[in-house]
């Protein structure tokens, strides 16, 4: 599975790194604004360039000394001076985990005494590191960028993220940089084996879990939320198969991040994630399920991984006959955007159905390296399209034609049709319910696909 490289954007506030995330991403996920200090928490994205995803990360302004009469005096925007110290450790975290950092820079101010004091902390990391001198909107002001190249850290790159000027110079650049550390050629590592990460909100009990299914106290536990910081790999034989268990920090919502190591915390886990087949979705019973899980579970999605949810600490709920069904219907209920995860109840402390978790796991990752055979997918459309007719918009009716898996991990299903833009979301969901009914795809995405056929008839 290919690790996708991360690109941390940083530099000083209001030189338009929320405006060059959006550019990068495609969609507007950044607060923008003319105040400086507008884009306080870390914002994740995914983008591709020359056939290559890579995560992005926007962090706020980099806040440092800056003498009085220096040129960048612009106020910071109303009620920001108290995250400072927060903007700062962000930027910070996002530098330490990065691949590449692209620091922006403002090609209309120069450079400035906060510029400069950025560049040292980029030097010091170690890391290849590009200058995008933004608002470079004018011959005048692109001349004047290469100024820049007198912060000593790097290639410097004239652009606009507001208008994409540029940009693709600078994605050319970002692409050469993580080439050129080796990072592409080794990112198709070792995708033999199950890799599972345990993800959860603090204290659910995930270091609990793990020291249980390794038969011993190997990660800390404690009671204090946040005491894990680090993804712990772990490696251990199942039934005679290598399996990597990675141990994550608990995930908080965006805003309710402690600045500092936590952060630190918080990007390994989104990485964690990114490298496992199959996430762990801890909860706790006593607490139900909270704004915080459903918004993990987003995150799950995002990164394609298949999901198991494990509801920990069951042993400490009281119940009746129907509290396991009650807790189950609340679950479909609040993920009803997982793909049909299985659910174990279990609890880490006393040991109870622990012995699930790596069967469970198993079997959903042997399920999203599944193959349909083409001809029974075939069949298994024409009886959907008996059962439910396709949409019709105006006179033309969806007709598919063709339908293949085009690959696993996780399955995507590629439909040849006459005109992509007859698929009507209900449709769309309605194949992939037919293709759960019939084959185990258990708490892993199924992606479809639809390619119009060219030159046909109708």
């Amino acid at each position: 599975m290919a690790r996708k490289p991360l690109v941390a954007l940083v530099g000083r506030p209001n030189v338009g790194k929320s405006t060059l995330f959006n550019r990068l991403i495609g969609a507007r996920h950044a607060v923008t604004d003319d105040i400086p200090g507008t884009t306080r928490d870390r914002l994740f994205g995914e983008f591709d360039w020359r056939g290559r995803l890579f995560q992005v990360v926007d962090t706020g302004g980099i806040e440092v000394y800056q003498p009085k009469g220096t040129r960048n005096t612009a106020p910071l925007a109303e009620g920001s001076v108290e995250f400072i110290p927060q903007i700062r450790a962000q930027a910070l975290t996002a530098i330490q985990e990065a691949d590449v950092v692209v620091m922006v820079t403002d090609a209309m101010h120069g450079i400035t005494a906060a510029d400069e004091e950025v560049a040292e902390i980029l030097r010091r990391s170690q890391k290849p590191v590009l200058i995008a001198a933004n608002k470079a909107d004018n011959m005048v002001r692109t001349d004047g960028a290469v100024d820049f190249y007198g912060l000593g850290t790097g290639q410097v790159f004239a652009i606009s993220a507001i208008h994409g000027l540029g940009v693709g110079d600078l994605l050319d650049g970002v692409y050469d940089a993580v080439t050129e550390t080796m990072l592409l050629p080794d990112m198709d590592e070792e995708n033999d084996h199950l890799k599972i990460s345990i993800v959860g909100r603090p204290n659910v009990g995930k270091s609990s879990l793990l020291n249980k299914l390794l038969g011993e106290d190997r990660v800390i536990v404690s009671p204090i939320a946040g005491t894990t910081r680090d993804a712990i790999d772990t490696e251990i034989s199942f039934y005679d198969e290598p399996v990597t268990l990675i141990d994550t920090a608990g995930i908080r919502k965006r805003g309710k991040i402690e600045p500092g190591v936590e952060q630190f915390s918080v990007i390994r886990a989104m990485k964690a994630m990114e490298r496992a087949d199959v996430a762990l979705l801890v909860l706790d019973a006593e607490d139900g399920i909270t704004e915080q899980d459903a918004h993990i579970a987003g995150y799950i999605m995002e990164a394609r991984r298949s999901v198991v949810v494990i509801v920990n600490k069951w042993d400490a709920v009281e119940k009746d006959g129907g509290t396991m069904v009650a807790f189950r219907e609340l679950i479909a209920d609040r993920f009803n955007f997982l793909p049909n995860p299985p659910v174990l109840f279990i609890s880490a402390l006393t040991g109870q159905r622990v012995h699930q978790v790596l069967e469970t796991a198993k079997r959903v990752w042997e399920a999203r390296h599944f193959r349909i055979p083409t001809s029974e997918l075939n069949k298994l459309v024409r009886d959907a399209m008996h059962k439910h007719t396709p949409p019709i918009r105006g006179t033309r009716r969806l007709k598919i034609l063709y339908a293949s898996q085009v690959s696993i991990d996780p399955p995507v299903i590629l439909f040849h049709v006459n005109d992509a833009r007859l698929v009507h979301f209900s449709y769309k969901r309605f194949l992939e319910n037919q293709l759960r009914e019939t084959y185990a795809f258990e708490g892993t995405p199924i992606i479809l696909s639809f390619r119009p056929r060219d030159s046909m008839d109708d």
